[in-house]
């Protein structure tokens, strides 16, 4: 019997609803989760920050193994891990306890993002209905975004914290029921070549040091620790990645990097990751702190850019029916510069401006997230779907640390120095827009968002400067498109791949695991 895509892309948006949903609903869990635990601020952050760590540091090796033993096995397997994490977070005692429970999330999820993204590429042979299928589970993931605030908060108001955690097992059981019989199965047929497990940790500690670093520096300013830690990152990284040249069967397949497009495409998703990430960051600064909203009011304001984003993700793959990939992505970025322009004409009582710049910014970035990620699987052979997916996320996160840090630093050095500081004021008034809200004196608290105003529309010009440099790149380079390898049995249920000396795999139907699994 053969299994509808369609049908099966509804089965993947369930791991992709959680993962959203789980992210931001933490955020307002913390809280109740600090006061009942009794964890301090240091512990708070590790709560936060451990799941990010382990994503990162694991995607790479999850997207290979993927590739290995069988894409949905692994998805099912991470299904089973992140089913059995999510309650042993939500019924933690200690402060210990739940942040080894939010690291064993992270391990599960980065088994889960790859997978679903490789078998989307195997179940869609079509470009045109694979980019279809990508813009609806960007949309989900979107959807899951906007969503987690209102969820979390019903949960949160009539159960305890532990329900935000426990919102994640019907999901899980849920996917392990559909999956095995919607769901292809996709692995080569070739001999399985063993993981090189010192790739795996030196990926490990290149990743992690850099990714903490980077959140330090956005954290704590600039300080040794955080700097060594980037470095090291940084040195490991090279040493990963002359392994993986003198390795037959690498962790990470440095070809991949030779297609243009491919590379092309990465690059756009990591500086807009990188221009979202810290535009988010100063923008709902600003709503609190210079708008003087609630966090509630603030996130009100927040959800029309993710509509905006999910409307955006839609409708750029029918617009790249009509238009060539490379026109739709220019469009995209373009709107996003335009965007970005309008957060640089802000003013501190320019509220409504700044969601406008913000929703033009995320229609316009939905574009080229949706349709860069098409092209990148397209790009990529069949049997390394899992190993592109796993590069795209790494990029992903990669981004939103690269952001916090250097544009949420640029806003608070353009702050710093643009602080017309009242000569009889307290010096610590310098030192960030709460410190001076806190001196109660309308002189100060005016200068000071008068100058957190001009860090965010600093902001606002670096950040559209990138998107219509990105614009002009897109329209350059993804023009000319190599003709994917795309063979029509490797998205067959339960096909496997050949691993054929030409560009192109072949695969061939299994008759025994067709008929056990059909």
């Amino acid at each position: 019997m053969r299994r509808s895509p369609w049908v099966g892309l509804a089965v993947l948006a369930l791991p992709t609803l959680l993962l959203s949903l789980d992210v931001s609903v933490l955020y307002l869990a913390l809280p109740k989760v600090s006061a009942d635990l009794h964890a301090d601020a240091t512990e708070q952050l590790w709560i936060l920050d451990i799941y990010s760590f382990m994503l990162a540091g694991f995607l790479v090796t999850m997207g290979a193994l993927g590739d290995r033993i069988g894409r949905r096995r692994l998805l099912l397997i991470g299904a089973v891990a992140f089913g059995v994490a999510s309650v042993a977070a939500a019924y933690a005692t200690s402060p210990a306890m739940l942040i080894a429970a939010r690291a064993a999330l992270g391990v599960a999820g980065a088994t889960l993002m790859p997978s679903t993204m490789a078998l989307i590429r195997n179940m869609f042979p079509d470009p045109k209905q694979m980019g279809a299928a990508i813009g609806a589970w960007f949309a989900c993931f979107m959807g899951g975004m906007t969503l987690g605030p209102l969820v979390g908060g019903l949960l949160l108001e009539h159960f305890w914290w532990g329900s935000a955690f426990l919102l994640g097992a019907p999901f899980m059981v849920l996917l392990l029921i559909a999956g095995p019989a919607l769901l292809p199965e996709y692995r080569p047929d070739r001999p399985e070549h063993p993981i090189d497990l010192l790739s795996v940790g030196l990926s490990l500690a290149a990743i992690l040091p850099v990714i903490w670093g980077l959140k330090a520096l956005a954290r704590d300013g600039v300080h040794p620790a955080a700097l060594a830690a980037v470095a090291a990152g940084l040195v490991l990284g090279a040493l990963f990645v002359r392994r993986q040249r003198s390795l037959p069967e690498p962790l990470l397949d440095l070809r991949l990097f030779a297609s243009r497009v491919f590379s092309t495409a990465l690059g756009i998703m990591l500086l807009g990751g990188v221009v979202m990430a810290g535009l988010s960051l100063v923008a709902s600064l600003y709503l609190q702190n210079v708008a003087g909203l609630s966090p509630l009011a603030a996130g009100v304001l927040l959800i029309p850019q993710n509509i905006a984003m999910i409307l955006g993700s839609l409708a750029a793959p029918a617009l790249a029916r009509r238009l060539p990939a490379a026109t739709v992505t220019a469009i995209g970025l373009t709107a996003s510069g335009v965007g970005l322009a309008v957060v640089a004409l802000v003013g501190p009582h320019s509220t409504a401006l700044l969601v406008v710049g913000l929703v033009l910014a995320s229609v316009g970035i939905s574009f080229p997230m949706a349709l860069t990620m098409n092209l990148m699987m397209a790009a990529a052979p069949p049997e390394k779907a899992g190993s592109a997916a796993s590069i795209s996320e790494t990029s992903g996160e990669f981004g939103i640390a690269v952001g916090i840090a250097t544009l949420g630093s640029l806003a608070s050095l353009v702050y710093r120095s643009t602080f017309d500081l009242p000569a009889d004021a307290p010096a610590s008034a310098r030192n960030s827009l709460i410190e001076a809200l806190a001196t109660g004196r309308p002189d100060i608290t005016a200068a000071a968002r008068a100058a957190f105003t001009t860090g965010l529309n600093a902001v606002g010009i670096v950040g559209a400067a990138i998107f219509l440099g990105l614009a002009v790149t897109a329209a350059l380079t993804l023009r000319t498109r190599s003709t994917p390898t795309t063979p029509a049995a490797a998205t067959r249920p339960d096909s496997t791949a050949t691993n054929a000396p030409e560009p192109a795999a072949t695969t061939t139907p299994d008759p025994a695991r067709q008929t056990a699994t059909t």
